[in-house]
């Protein structure tokens, strides 16, 4: 079982910077795609960064391309999520998310975190 653990958000201004990362569980997790999802207050849940199992390929939504960049550290069976350039519409709910085949399907997910709240001030 793969348990998924988010930290690092919190209040910033608009502009400022924040580092988020996902702690995973699992002897696997190698493997796995892994990504990075939001969702604000009475919206959809939106795709925001992906990463492949050796970081070899990345996919990001238009509206955080050039100023968020997705790592992995396999090693530490960590996913990171760098946040620069940080704009009030950036404020939500972030959740890290992990499948052993790709992470396209949002209800076929296998493995969600809980979500870490990150809040813009304009």
């Amino acid at each position: 079982q793969v348990q998924l653990v988010e930290s690092g958000g919190g209040l910033v201004q608009a502009g400022g910077s924040l580092r988020l990362s996902c702690a995973a569980s699992g002897r696997t997790f190698s493997s796995y795609y892994m990504g990075w999802f939001r969702q604000a207050p009475g919206k959809e849940r939106d795709f925001v960064a992906a990463i492949n199992w050796n970081g070899g390929r990345k996919y990001y939504s238009d509206s955080v391309k050039g100023r968020f960049t997705i790592s992995r550290d396999n090693a530490k069976n960590t996913v990171y999520l760098q946040m620069n350039s940080l704009k009030p519409e950036d404020t939500a709910v972030y959740y890290c998310a992990a499948d052993p085949t790709d992470l396209a399907i949002p209800r076929t997910i296998r493995y969600w975190g809980q979500g870490t709240q990150v809040t813009v001030s304009s």
